[in-house]
């Protein structure tokens, strides 16, 4: 199957949603460029996420974010991972949704949990507590993620195939994602 994408499609929702891992594959299917804004923010910087947030704080970053952000949208149609921060600015979500389609990877807090309680690369969970702190993510961040134009819920036994061609369908499904079937011709 090929298809056409006439806006970058924008993967919002928590740290271990499935943005990065979804967004490849989803890329691969669509047959377009697959872009991780951490790891453009890492390149620039020549550093880490976590070093970043460690010498220049989070403000720094976020700001850093916004800047390539909005360099990425500029460029023609492909799937943008962002990080589980960035919806949450008003400046970026404007961005957003004047230049593509923001496609929220809705997953249960358990299941983010199971994703990323082994993981060292997550500033925001190097705390005492990192359950109760990712639990007070997901709560505080649901409403700015609900803003999204398009939800699709992740559900924890999905492989990962599975979850790309819900979201593909759920895309093909909604006039405003800019992406539909090429028809071949007999």
């Amino acid at each position: 199957m090929e298809y056409n994408l006439s806006k970058t499609i924008v993967l919002i929702g928590l740290m271990g949603a499935g943005k990065t891992a979804i967004g490849t594959i989803l890329a691969e299917h669509l047959g377009v460029d697959f872009v991780d804004s951490d790891e453009e923010i890492s390149r620039a910087a020549n550093m880490s996420i976590p070093e970043i947030f460690d010498r220049d704080g989070e403000d720094f970053f976020r700001l850093k974010e916004t800047q390539i952000i909005g360099r990425l949208l500029g460029s023609r149609p492909h799937i943008l991972s962002t990080g589980g921060g960035a919806f949450l600015s008003n400046e970026n979500r404007k961005m957003i949704s004047g230049n593509a389609v923001s496609v929220w990877l809705d997953a249960e807090l358990e299941t983010l949990w199971d994703r990323v309680k082994e993981k060292k690369s997550r500033p925001l969970l190097m705390v005492k507590d990192p359950k109760t702190a990712l639990k007070n993510l997901y709560i505080s961040r649901k409403p700015q993620y609900a803003k999204a134009n398009i939800r699709v819920k992740a559900l924890h036994s999905q492989t990962k195939e599975v979850m790309v061609d819900r979201v593909i369908q759920t895309l093909l499904a909604d006039p405003i994602s800019g992406l539909s079937k090429v028809e071949k011709n007999a």
